[in-house]
Order: structure tokens, then C-alpha cells, then sequence
């Protein structure tokens, strides 16, 4: 009887094992869930003032109305924000309440004049910050941009583009990847910089895979 348990135990751990996500699953045809846009280590470098349309803005301007903003345009505006081309995908699914829920969650000082604070985040620190993560029971491969800085002396947003396996909440691949900014507006601004990273992903994908 003994035997037989241990047997059915271990059959069990390993298809649970079977089922979880590998690095090599990114670049077959798995499916990719895009979880958004990570906003609750961001350091803004500069002054958010400098930008005409949009005033001062604190911090819960940044939570409230900007982190949606950005988030949603993956969504309302698909075709441009094209994560599944990115990823070299047909389509992908999107979950983005995922990173939005960490973000209303945030109490962060988004703000600060210090340069050296434009690139903050490393890989065991992604790596903690998934571990730590509500995927909401979601399984399979996601996809989320931990967006560490954005500099206007820089001209460009720096982040952490990084696929995860949501079922045992651990990081497949992570890369540091910078965005040139520009356009009319905060938020276009901004915006420009994951547009451009997602046209350097669709470039580089493959060789990511090495």
C-alpha cells in the first residue's frame, strides 16, 4: 500500500513537473498571455512639468490616470502595440488587470532629480518581484514590461521585459531593454518608448533564444 502511494506521489510531481513552462517554450508556438505594464519601481527622472498639457502631476496622477492610460493603449490600439508580433506569435492573450491590480496596490515615489536613479532593477530582483506576484490562478507564459525608468534628459524608458511561467511563478527570460522616446503630449511621449522596445523585440526574438 505503501508502494503504491509513493508510486501515485510521484506520478503526480512529475506531471506537474511536465506541465510547467520552459525558456524553450517561448520560442515554439506556446501560447503568450500579455500582463501589461509594471509600474511600481519606476523612478521618473526630471520634471513631469516641463511637458505643456500636463501640469504638475503627483504620484497619484501617475497611478490613476497615466498607468491605465499606457496600459490600455495595448489594448484599444492592437494593431500598433503589436505584442503578438513582437513575439512572433499569430495572436496573444491579454490579461492586463494583472500588472494594473500591482499597480493601484503601489505607493511608490515615482518622482525624484537623481540621474543615477534611471536604472534600479536587476535580474534577482525581477526574479523576486514575479515570486511575489498575483497571476489570479492563470497558468501558461506571460508576458510583462517591468518599467524601471523614464528619463527626459535621456530622451528614452528603460525596462525589464519579461516572460514569465505564471503557474509556478518563476522568471523563463528577462532582458533589460531601453525605448527612445518623443511625440506631442506626457503620454504619447512615454508611450513611443514600449513601442519602439516591442520593434526591437520582434527584431532580436530569435536571438534571444541562445
Amino acid at each position: 500500500m505503501k508502494k503504491t502511494l509513493l508510486f501515485v506521489l510521484l506520478a503526480i510531481g512529475f506531471s506537474l513537473n511536465g506541465n510547467g513552462q520552459t525558456k524553450a517554450d517561448i520560442f515554439g508556438d506556446a501560447p503568450i498571455t500579455w500582463l501589461g505594464l509594471d509600474f511600481t519601481h519606476l523612478k521618473f527622472i526630471g520634471n513631469a512639468a516641463q511637458f505643456k498639457d500636463a501640469g504638475t502631476i503627483t504620484n497619484g496622477d501617475m497611478r490613476s490616470k497615466y498607468f491605465p492610460a499606457w496600459n490600455n493603449l495595448f489594448i484599444a490600439e492592437q494593431k500598433k502595440y503589436d505584442v503578438a508580433g513582437a513575439v512572433h506569435r499569430d495572436k496573444v492573450s491579454y490579461a492586463s488587470d494583472i500588472t494594473q491590480n500591482a499597480n493601484d496596490k503601489s505607493t511608490a515615489e515615482y518622482f525624484t532629480e537623481k540621474a543615477d536613479d534611471y536604472q534600479l532593477l536587476n535580474a534577482d530582483m525581477i526574479s523576486t518581484l514575479v515570486a511575489g506576484y498575483d497571476f489570479k490562478g492563470k497558468t501558461g507564459i506571460g508576458l510583462l514590461f517591468f518599467v524601471e525608468g523614464m528619463s527626459k534628459d535621456k530622451v528614452e524608458a528603460s525596462m525589464w521585459v519579461t516572460f514569465v511561467d505564471m503557474g509556478s511563478k518563476k522568471v523563463l527570460l528577462t532582458n533589460q531593454m531601453t525605448g527612445g522616446s518623443g511625440g506631442f503630449g506626457f503620454r504619447n511621449y512615454w508611450a513611443k518608448s514600449f513601442y519602439n522596445v516591442l520593434g526591437d523585440m520582434e527584431h532580436d526574438f530569435k536571438k534571444w533564444s541562445k
